[in-house]
């Protein structure tokens, strides 16, 4: 037992603030309340099994356990997504490949948008969600991420979306779409961040492709005009340094208007062409 006040200070050390605050998220979700409940009701008493659930999620974040993992929960876009070991964490960085993509797609008549190696389900469904005339099919080669992206859907009640399942453009049916997105896996299979961080407990398929981390862009690249009407565009994300690579692939691809974003960082993100 122990108050909430009490839980709170003895889970981390006075003054670290990153520690205070993973504590309050990882607290509420062992009370069942938000953050702002515990700043009003400090002096509340956690019966036994609530203080157990708390020590215990707190013993597994020491462990490197990623905080969304714990709780289940990552927020994205406008919503929160349910999320497990089998599916990439979304990241805030991601929403910029949605606002390009939202960008490039009409509000007032149906558009075919594909989604490559959707894992949760996030860049699909923020997409989705924001154009009601969209018609969104997601793939990923995991099972066992599109049973995640599928009850996310369900609950978020997200209808013009529907999955596949597939290596990339292999999932994609015969008609043409008129933008493909994707954040596919960039890092290089032997970097040592893989090691490092809530890295280690994230599915190293949706991290990590080939010696220099440009296999899967290459295969999204080179497969991707097929399934894209004329002048429809390709957008994905990629590491703050590939930049100039990935414009090169665009390039000799024959895809045109080739460019990149920045990142709130100012490094290249996300990259993307039109077919031509």
């Amino acid at each position: 037992m122990g108050t909430v006040r009490e839980l709170l200070a003895g889970a981390s050390k006075p003054g670290d603030v990153e520690a205070r605050h993973e504590a309050e998220i990882l607290l509420g979700h062992a009370l069942g309340r938000d953050r702002a409940w515990l700043f009003t009701h400090a002096d509340s008493i956690a019966d036994n099994d609530q203080a157990e659930r708390f020590r215990a999620l707190i013993d597994a974040r020491q462990r490197g356990e990623p905080i969304a993992y714990l709780i289940g929960r990552r927020g994205f876009w406008t919503f929160d997504l349910d999320v497990t070991p089998d599916v990439l964490i979304p990241r805030p960085e991601t929403e910029l490949l949605v606002e390009l993509a939202l960008e490039r797609i009409p509000n007032d008549h149906e558009f075919r948008v594909a989604d490559l190696g959707t894992g949760s389900g996030a860049i699909a469904l923020a997409i989705a969600s924001e154009r009601a005339q969209a018609r969104v099919v997601a793939t990923d080669a995991s099972a066992a991420a599109l049973a995640v992206a599928t009850a996310n859907a369900r609950r978020l009640d997200i209808g013009n979306i529907e999955f596949a399942e597939g290596d990339w453009c292999a999932a994609l049916d015969a008609r043409p779409f008129d933008i493909i997105v994707s954040n596919p896996p960039y890092i290089a299979a032997a970097d040592a961040h893989l090691g490092q961080g809530d890295l280690r407990h994230e599915p190293v398929s949706a991290l990590a492709s080939g010696a220099d981390g440009l296999d899967a862009i290459r295969a999204i690249v080179q497969s991707a005009p097929s399934h894209l009407v004329p002048n429809g565009w390709l957008l994905f994300e990629h590491g703050y340094n590939q930049g100039e690579r990935v414009r090169a692939l665009l390039a000799q691809q024959g895809f045109e208007a080739v460019q990149s974003w920045l990142d709130i960082s100012g490094n290249d993100r996300v990259s993307g062409g039109q077919r031509s």
